[in-house]
């Protein structure tokens, strides 16, 4: 994405947009950046400390201040004793929500000039981005994204460092997206991002909850303060005549169905406007019982048909998406666009047209016999779903190769370990990105699961020549158990390679490396014959 092209913005329109608490001792000047990191600082930047997990941005004023910034914003009573004068020190009540303000306001608030759709839930969002683009491209509007994948527009895609990039990263992309004729963007939230209010500044139209699982805890530390983080896109960040659509009919590994609660919880709060004839909408959609509900469906490896109620009518889909999850996916995305008003006859055809999400059960060419799969599953709930999707469709056995991601929630190392040995006939464990850990350990801790299970262990040869019709095995280089497994692989197996997806690399503690789940197996795929 390109740099800022505006000259300069009054740091006193700033300052009152973020309000601050001692505009009364404003020096106005122009301002030429706005930042967090006391490394971009410059001449005529805005410097603005944000306190962070490990560090604290109050800590870099002075580095901020010697790169020749203009103005510092920090929080209340840090301008105490403030010994540089040519530089002007604000105060705020909350610096992590002025940064996205003062970001929105620097770049002319571009989302206020395009609809925004935000979607938040543990799965789900990438792929919903990929079906609500399609959707609104074929309704003549000019779609941008920004997701896990990419940010995108028109012919501009750029690799995503973050799901959900920083506020000045955000409000930059939005202004140039704005400037492009981009008419609706549709971004993947997550739960740091709303948690940490890297989406202030934004006032979304409509907001999608997709579900939720585990995942994150060693960020939010238990599933309630999670499903709090992720509740703000409905109660912080939704215009007060937005819409909200809600996916139910997904339940955690607990048995609470999230989506149900967060209706009940948005119906009871009357602050919130939910139900008036001005105020927020509700639009709930699920399997059954629901304004956006399945009559009726039919799935296979080729893709899904189905039969949808809607506030607008009945409504025959195909799609080439497979799976019981992305039916609720396709629920979520349909339930989007009936807020925006969408005719029935474009969300079909819009469906229709809809590429699979990179990475997302993304089929990788195999001989015929065999079906192979590359999968972002990287949770219980996510893992659960893929192989009970693949289990029903599987005339033969049902192998996954896996591995967990180092320096991440350890806990849910053993619920994928036990959810992989109940649900499929051939487990091989491997590298993931183990990052700074060792991958033995973390292969351990998946293997404690397994261990619940009655998954035998033996040799991963043993298993895939078809002496055995079940067992696990533990290969830690993942290139030689993506090797291993589809040159062993028998017709009527289906390969399920799970955890990275899109993903082009592989971090270890040497580094990180390129690696891609889908050319490997593709590799593998095209020298072998079964």
């Amino acid at each position: 994405m390109g740099k800022n092209n505006l000259v300069a913005v009054s740091l006193r329109k700033l300052a009152e947009e973020v309000e601050v608490m001692n505009l009364d001792m404003l020096q106005d000047t122009a301002i030429r950046s706005i930042t967090a990191d006391s490394r971009q600082a410059g001449p005529g930047s805005l410097f603005v400390a944000i306190p962070g997990l490990t560090v604290d941005g109050h800590e870099y004023l002075e580095a901020a201040v010697k790169k020749g910034c203009a103005a510092v914003l920090v929080g209340k009573d840090r301008c105490r004793g403030w010994k540089h004068g040519k530089v002007v020190c604000l105060e705020t009540a909350d610096t992590p929500k002025a940064l996205g303000q003062a970001a929105a306001s620097f770049y002319g608030h571009p989302a206020r000039r395009m609809c925004m759709i935000g979607i938040t839930g543990t799965n789900g969002k990438t792929t919903t981005t990929y079906l609500l683009e399609s959707i609104i491209r074929k309704n003549g509007g000019q779609p941008g994204v920004i997701g896990t994948v990419n940010y995108r527009y028109g012919a501009v895609e750029i690799a995503a460092p973050f799901t959900t990039p920083d506020p000045v990263s955000l409000h930059r992309i939005l202004a140039e997206m704005a400037a492009n004729g981009v008419t609706h963007v549709i971004m993947e939230t997550s739960s740091h991002a709303l948690e940490q209010k890297r989406v202030g500044g934004i006032s979304f139209d409509v907001a999608l909850f997709t579900n939720l699982s585990r995942d994150h805890l060693d960020f939010h530390g238990d599933m309630l303060r999670y499903f709090a983080s992720k509740k703000r896109l409905f109660t912080e960040y939704l215009k007060r005549d937005g819409k909200a659509v809600v996916l139910c009919d997904s339940h955690d590994d607990s048995g609470i169905d999230w989506g149900r609660r967060l209706l009940a919880e948005l119906r009871a709060d009357k602050t919130l406007g939910y139900g008036g004839k001005k105020g927020r909408t509700l639009i709930d959609c699920g399997l059954s019982e629901a304004e956006v509900a399945v009559r009726e469906a039919r799935e296979s490896l080729g893709g899904t048909v189905a039969s949808l109620t809607t506030p607008a009518g009945e409504l025959e889909l195909r799609s080439e998406l497979v799976g019981n999850f992305n039916l609720k996916n396709i629920l979520g995305a349909v339930g989007v666009a009936m807020a925006l008003r969408i005719s029935g006859e474009k969300i079909v055809d819009g469906l229709a047209q809809a590429q699979t999400a990179p990475g997302r059960l993304e089929r990788v060419p195999a001989p015929a016999g065999v079906s192979v799969f590359v999968d972002f599953a990287h949770s219980p709930d996510a893992l659960a779903n893929v192989l009970q999707t693949m289990r029903s469709l599987t005339t033969g056995r049902l192998i996954a190769i896996f591995g967990c991601g180092g320096d991440r929630d350890r806990g849910k190392r053993p619920l994928m370990g036990k959810v992989a040995g109940a649900l499929a006939d051939v487990v091989v464990l491997t590298s993931d990105n183990p990052r700074s850990e060792r991958a033995a350990d973390i292969l351990r801790d998946i293997e404690a699961g397994i261990l619940e299970t009655t998954l035998p262990r033996m040799r991963i040869e043993t298993i895939l020549r078809g002496e055995a019709l079940r067992g696990y095995d533990i290969v830690p280089s993942r290139r030689e158990a993506i090797r291993e497994t589809i040159r062993h692989a028998l017709p009527g197996d289906v390969v399920l390679l799970c955890g990275k997806g899109h993903e082009t690399y592989q971090i270890t503690p040497e580094g990180r490396f390129f690696f891609d789940d889908r050319l490997e197996a593709a590799a593998q795929a095209a020298v072998i014959n079964w």
